[in-house]
């Protein structure tokens, strides 16, 4: 599939259109794009269990703004390809990542959350050729806090055999995010989860990627992912959820350590999921730092 149309007045680049990349695997990937296509993009990462709905309305403010924002499904995620091998691993993420910028013309800015943000990490700092125009990390580094790390590996493995229903699967999720306004229906919670043959509800992502010698499990790259941010040269910006159990800021330290020249925010009313908990507050600052970094 194709972006759509979205030429003419700033009112009409709102329309959101989709696009399916393929990578020299063979695996379709899902993206929203928001912005004509000819505008500076920004290619935006989701976290491990999330889709590309994540973002709330971040994407419509770069919209606006002048950014064409495009936002993927990873392997394994919401509608794009499940792997047939079962591999989840970060190195098989940076070479998805690689053949969707592949298809992109120019350098994209990347912003990444928890998983997006390492996959993008990871991308930029070992690629021979700059593939990216700006970096941006939202409440993740190379050094994350073990014990907010096996919550929501906890949260993702809770329900193997789904929800008996919408509403169920809400009292879940406001369990697990307790600080966040229990939404007044469950339309946007819908687009997180697919309806089985046996009629239950289950998460949007393949389940192996908790599972075996291709399960996603960042603490197994910490070296690499510790050489990669010294290895980074464009424009930086981490974020972090000042409520977050996942970054702390001796991680941040040791991040800004790595990269010197990155920028930090603290987003003090937002937990590990930045842009839903804060989309205004992350926003701003979001767009701030792309013009000042010339995306």
């Amino acid at each position: 599939m194709t972006p759509a149309d979205v030429s003419g007045p700033m009112d009409q680049i709102l329309s959101t259109g989709m696009r399916r990349f393929t990578t020299r695997g063979g695996l379709g990937l899902v993206a929203d794009v928001v912005g004509a296509p000819d505008r500076p993009a920004v290619l935006f990462l989701h976290g491990g269990g999330q889709t590309r709905q994540s973002w709330g309305g971040a994407t419509h403010e770069l919209a606006r703004a002048g950014y064409c924002a495009i936002t993927l499904d990873l392997r394994g995620h919401g509608e794009s390809d499940w792997a047939p091998d079962g591999r989840y691993d970060l190195g098989s993420l940076k070479h998805d990542l690689l053949d969707v910028l592949g298809q992109l013309p120019g350098r994209p800015a990347l912003v990444g959350a928890s998983l997006g943000g390492l996959t993008s990490l990871l991308t930029v700092g070992t690629s021979e050729t700059p593939v990216a125009s700006a970096l941006v990390l939202v409440d993740v580094a190379p050094q994350i806090e073990a014990e907010g790390g096996q919550e929501i590996r906890n949260f993702m493995g809770a329900n193997p055999n789904g929800f008996a229903s919408l509403e169920e699967a809400a009292e879940a999720v406001a369990a697990y995010l307790p600080h966040r306004p229990r939404p007044r229906n469950t339309d946007g919670l819908r687009r997180n989860l697919r309806r089985g043959d046996d009629g239950r509800w289950y998460w949007h992502w393949d389940p192996r990627m908790l599972q075996g010698e291709g399960r996603i499990d960042p603490t197994r790259m910490r070296g690499l992912l510790d050489d990669a941010a010294r290895a980074v040269r464009i424009p930086t910006l981490l974020v972090r959820g000042g409520r977050s159990r996942v970054l702390s800021m001796e991680g941040v330290r040791a991040f800004q350590t790595l990269i010197p020249h990155a920028e930090f925010v603290n987003i003090a009313e937002a937990d590990h999921m930045v842009a839903g908990d804060a989309n205004d507050a992350f926003s701003a600052p979001l767009l701030d730092f792309l013009r000042r970094a010339g995306v």
